[in-house]
This record gives structure tokens, C-alpha cells and sequence, in this order.
């Protein structure tokens, strides 16, 4: 109907003379919307020869007035001509135009608007183009035997999240993601796969390393930041692959600050940990969580959930605390962390006797609460228990649990002489003891 209209236009702008006129054919057009993009093409063409019609027309008039209503023979002939060479030579053009046209039929009707967003919204956008390419994929396998061919088999035993810690090939992740392993992989975010070696592990603190030989234009490290400085209501971002999902982001505010949580590993507190109502579900172990400038502030590393899925109350370990164990375990591969070397009773216990403090239930001789002379619990020869030195506080800071004691260790280095104090029968004791590195740390 476009081109009809076209037509239409430019015959009804010619005048029309009263004498009669050969019929002119009918004819039709097909994909007329064609025209509409291609008029730049047909326009000149259907220009020109309405120009020398109306120009013919004009100057037979102008000749004879009267010429108009009364065309000579001659003249109406050549009328005629000048009429049917303008249709032929329209007709011509158009049907070029269409041969020549790229035209969608579905296209050319539909119009696409670009999609508006909001100014938080392409932040956030951004946010997680530019922070993905640093989030890996965790394989953790593990070797089986077939019960049915004692085939030994290696079969994937559970999944995790990661980060690129720098362009050497380190990885930061968790250590539950990896424990247990016999093969690590490692998918980055362009679906290469590598197999990891681990560099070394902390068990307390639940962090581990890992190391990749991938390409340097591979690797793409995460932007750290500080976790001193964070407040309750900021905005955080959670990025990784929960339930194997590839690299899934979830949006929340930081809940609360300075919560602990204990190691899955060990049981020993970590502290100072954030907490977050992004969703965090098994398979976002190990993944960043980000502040809204794309700076890494924690690692994701655990919920509190009956179900085992989020409920709005996940936990991160702070990068300050991160950093300094991973600077340990790239140099060392180990964490050298002091101890006392005992082993004492769960706090239910101690709290049982009324009693406020860690019940020593245990101080190797070749330790250094057994070198500086803590005594343990034992029997005596009547199978009666008689109850060792009851740790009240540290270098004087009170100590009420296990906690509390750990809280205090971490805060001193290998080799400091700490002031322990003891509840011994009915009386106290200052015992001063040397801190060493735990003997198994790896």
C-alpha cells in the first residue's frame, strides 16, 4: 500500500488534461515497505520523470492557453507517449528497488529500543563484568574404588569458589572446599581448565592456596581492599558457582561485624568475621565477597542454616585477616601460628564443676606449657580424678573459655614469653611460658 500511495502521489501532482488517455495496465507490488527504505534509491528516479511530465504539460499550455482543454493530435499524442514512458520507467525502478532491497519482512515493522538502567543498576552491571574474569571454578576429586570391578576410580567429591590472587597463579579459596582431595581442578572464567597444586592451608582460619600454570593474560587478580574500615548497612556482592551454577551474583548489606564463627576443621574461633544477608549457598565457598567499588572485603566461608541452604545470614573472613595468612603460605607454605601445647576440657565441662577457666587436661612434657610445668588432669592410684591447673588469664586478660584463649594467642608471635596464670588446688600461680609453632602445621 506504500508504494501504491508513492504512485498515487505522483500522479495525481500531474495535471491531468480532459482529452482521453490509453489505459494504463494495472499492476502490483510486493514487500512494498521496501520502498520506505529504500526511498533514497527511487525517489530521484520518480523525480526526474515527473519533471518532464509536468515540464511537457507546462509548456504546452503556456503556448496556448486554451491548449489545455483543446490538445492538438500531435501534441496529445506525444502526451500520451511522455505518460506511458513515466509509468514504464517508474514501474521499472521500483521493481529494481525491490530486487536490489535487503529487506526483513519482520524487521522492518519491529523497532528496538535500547534498554534503559538504572544509575545503581549499571553499577552493578559493571561490577560483575569487570570482577568475573578473577572468580575460578573448583574441582575437588577424589579416589574411589568400584565395589563391583576394584577399579580405582577418580570421581568428583564436592565443588567450590575461588579468586586469582595474582598473575603467578595463585589461588585463594577456602580449606573445607578442597580437603580431602587427591586432585584439584581449577576452571577459570573462560572455561580453561588446570590442574591445581596446593600451596598450603590454614585449618584454623579455614583458607587455603592453590597454584595454577596458566597463561599471565589468563590471570586476572582481584582488586583487595580493607575490611577495618567497613560499617553495618554498606552494600556487598557475592560472586561464585552455588550448587555448580557458573559464576552466579548475589546482592545484600553487610548484617553485622565482629561476629565469630568457628573453623569447620579444627573448632578453633575465627574472629572479627562479617556478616551478610547476601545469599551464600553450598558451592559459594571460597568466592569473593566485594564492596561496591569491586574491592575484595571478605571470602565467603559459611551460613547459619537448619537446611543447608541461605537464610539471609552468611559469614565471610575479612581480607585483613586473609591477606596476612596468604603472604604466610605463598612464602613459607605454612602458617606459623603460637600454641601453648595442651589440651583441655570443652567449656560444658569446666562449667559443670562451677568453675570459670580452661581445665588442662592435657601438657606434653616436650611442650611448652609442659616445659614451663602446667600440670595436667590425672588419677591417682585410687582411680580418683584429681583436676590439673584451671587457666584463668593471659598476660593479664581474663580468659573464661576456649575462646578467650585462642583470642589472646592470636594477638602474640612464635616465640613470646606470655604470663599465664593458673587456678592450682585453692590458690593461683603466675607461670610464665614461651610461645612455640605448632609441630604439625603444614
Amino acid at each position: 500500500m506504500a508504494a501504491y500511495s508513492l504512485i498515487s502521489t505522483f500522479f495525481s501532482a500531474t495535471p491531468t488534461p480532459t482529452v482521453s488517455r490509453p489505459t494504463r495496465s494495472k499492476f502490483s507490488l510486493s514487500k512494498s515497505h521496501s520502498l520506505h527504505r529504500n526511498a533514497n534509491f527511487v525517489s530521484p528516479v520518480l523525480l526526474a520523470l515527473r519533471n518532464v511530465s509536468q515540464c511537457d504539460s507546462v509548456t504546452s499550455s503556456s503556448d496556448n492557453p486554451s491548449s489545455f482543454h483543446k490538445l492538438s493530435p500531435d501534441k496529445d499524442l506525444f502526451s500520451s507517449a511522455s505518460d506511458s514512458l513515466f509509468v514504464v520507467f517508474t514501474s521499472v525502478a521500483l521493481s529494481f528497488s525491490l530486487f536490489i532491497a535487503d529487506v526483513d519482512s519482520a524487521s522492518a515493522f519491529v523497532v528496538s529500543t535500547p534498554r534503559k538502567l538504572q544509575t545503581d543498576e549499571l553499577a552493578t552491571v559493571r561490577l560483575f563484568q569487570e570482577n568475573t574474569p578473577s572468580v575460578v571454578y573448583i574441582t575437588n576429586l577424589a579416589v574411589r574404588q568400584d565395589a563391583f570391578t576394584l577399579d580405582v576410580l577418580e570421581v568428583p567429591q564436592g565443588s567450590g569458589s575461588g579468586f586469582v590472587w595474582d598473575k603467578q597463579g595463585h589461588i585463594v579459596t577456602n580449606f573445607h572446599v578442597i580437603r580431602g582431595a587427591s586432585d584439584l581442578r581449577v576452571t577459570l572464567a573462560d572455561q580453561t581448565t588446570y590442574d591445581a597444586r596446593v600451596v598450603g592451608f590454614d585449618q584454623d582460619k579455614d583458607v587455603a592456596v592453590l597454584r595454577v600454570d596458566a597463561p599471565k593474560d589468563k590471570l586476572r587478580p582481584i582488586p583487595v581492599g580493607v575490611s577495618a574500615d567497613l560499617l553495618v548497612g554498606q552494600k556487598v556482592y557475592a560472586i561464585g558457582n552455588p550448587f555448580g551454577l557458573d559464576h552466579t551474583l548475589t546482592t545484600g548489606v553487610i548484617s553485622g561485624l565482629r561476629r565469630e564463627i568457628s573453623s569447620a576443621a579444627t573448632g578453633r574461633p575465627i574472629q572479627d568475621v562479617i556478616q551478610t544477608d547476601a545469599a551464600i549457598n553450598p558451592g559459594n565457598s571460597g568466592g569473593p565477597l566485594l564492596d561496591s567499588s569491586g574491592s575484595l572485603i571478605g571470602i565467603n566461608t559459611a551460613i547459619y542454616s537448619p537446611s543447608g541452604a541461605s537464610s539471609g545470614v552468611g559469614f565471610s573472613i575479612p581480607v585483613d585477616t586473609v591477606g596476612g595468612i596468604v603472604d604466610q603460605l605463598v612464602k613459607f607454605g605454612k602458617v606459623t601460628r603460637p600454641i601453648l601445647g595442651i589440651k583441655f576440657a570443652p567449656d560444658q565441662s569446666v562449667e559443670q564443676l562451677g568453675l570459670s577457666g580452661v581445665l588442662v587436661l592435657d601438657a606434653p612434657a616436650n611442650g611448652p606449657a609442659g616445659k614451663a610445668g602446667l600440670l595436667p588432669t590425672k588419677r591417682d592410684p585410687y582411680g580418683r580424678l584429681i583436676l590439673g591447673d584451671i587457666i584463668t588469664s593471659v598476660n593479664g586478660k581474663k580468659v573464661t573459655n576456649g575462646s578467650d584463649l585462642y583470642r589472646i594467642l592470636d594477638q602474640c608471635k612464635v616465640g613470646d614469653t606470655v604470663t599465664v596464670e593458673v587456678l592450682r588446688d585453692d590458690h593461683k600461680e603466675k607461670i610464665p611460658v614461651i610461645l612455640e609453632p605448632k609441630a604439625d602445621q603444614s
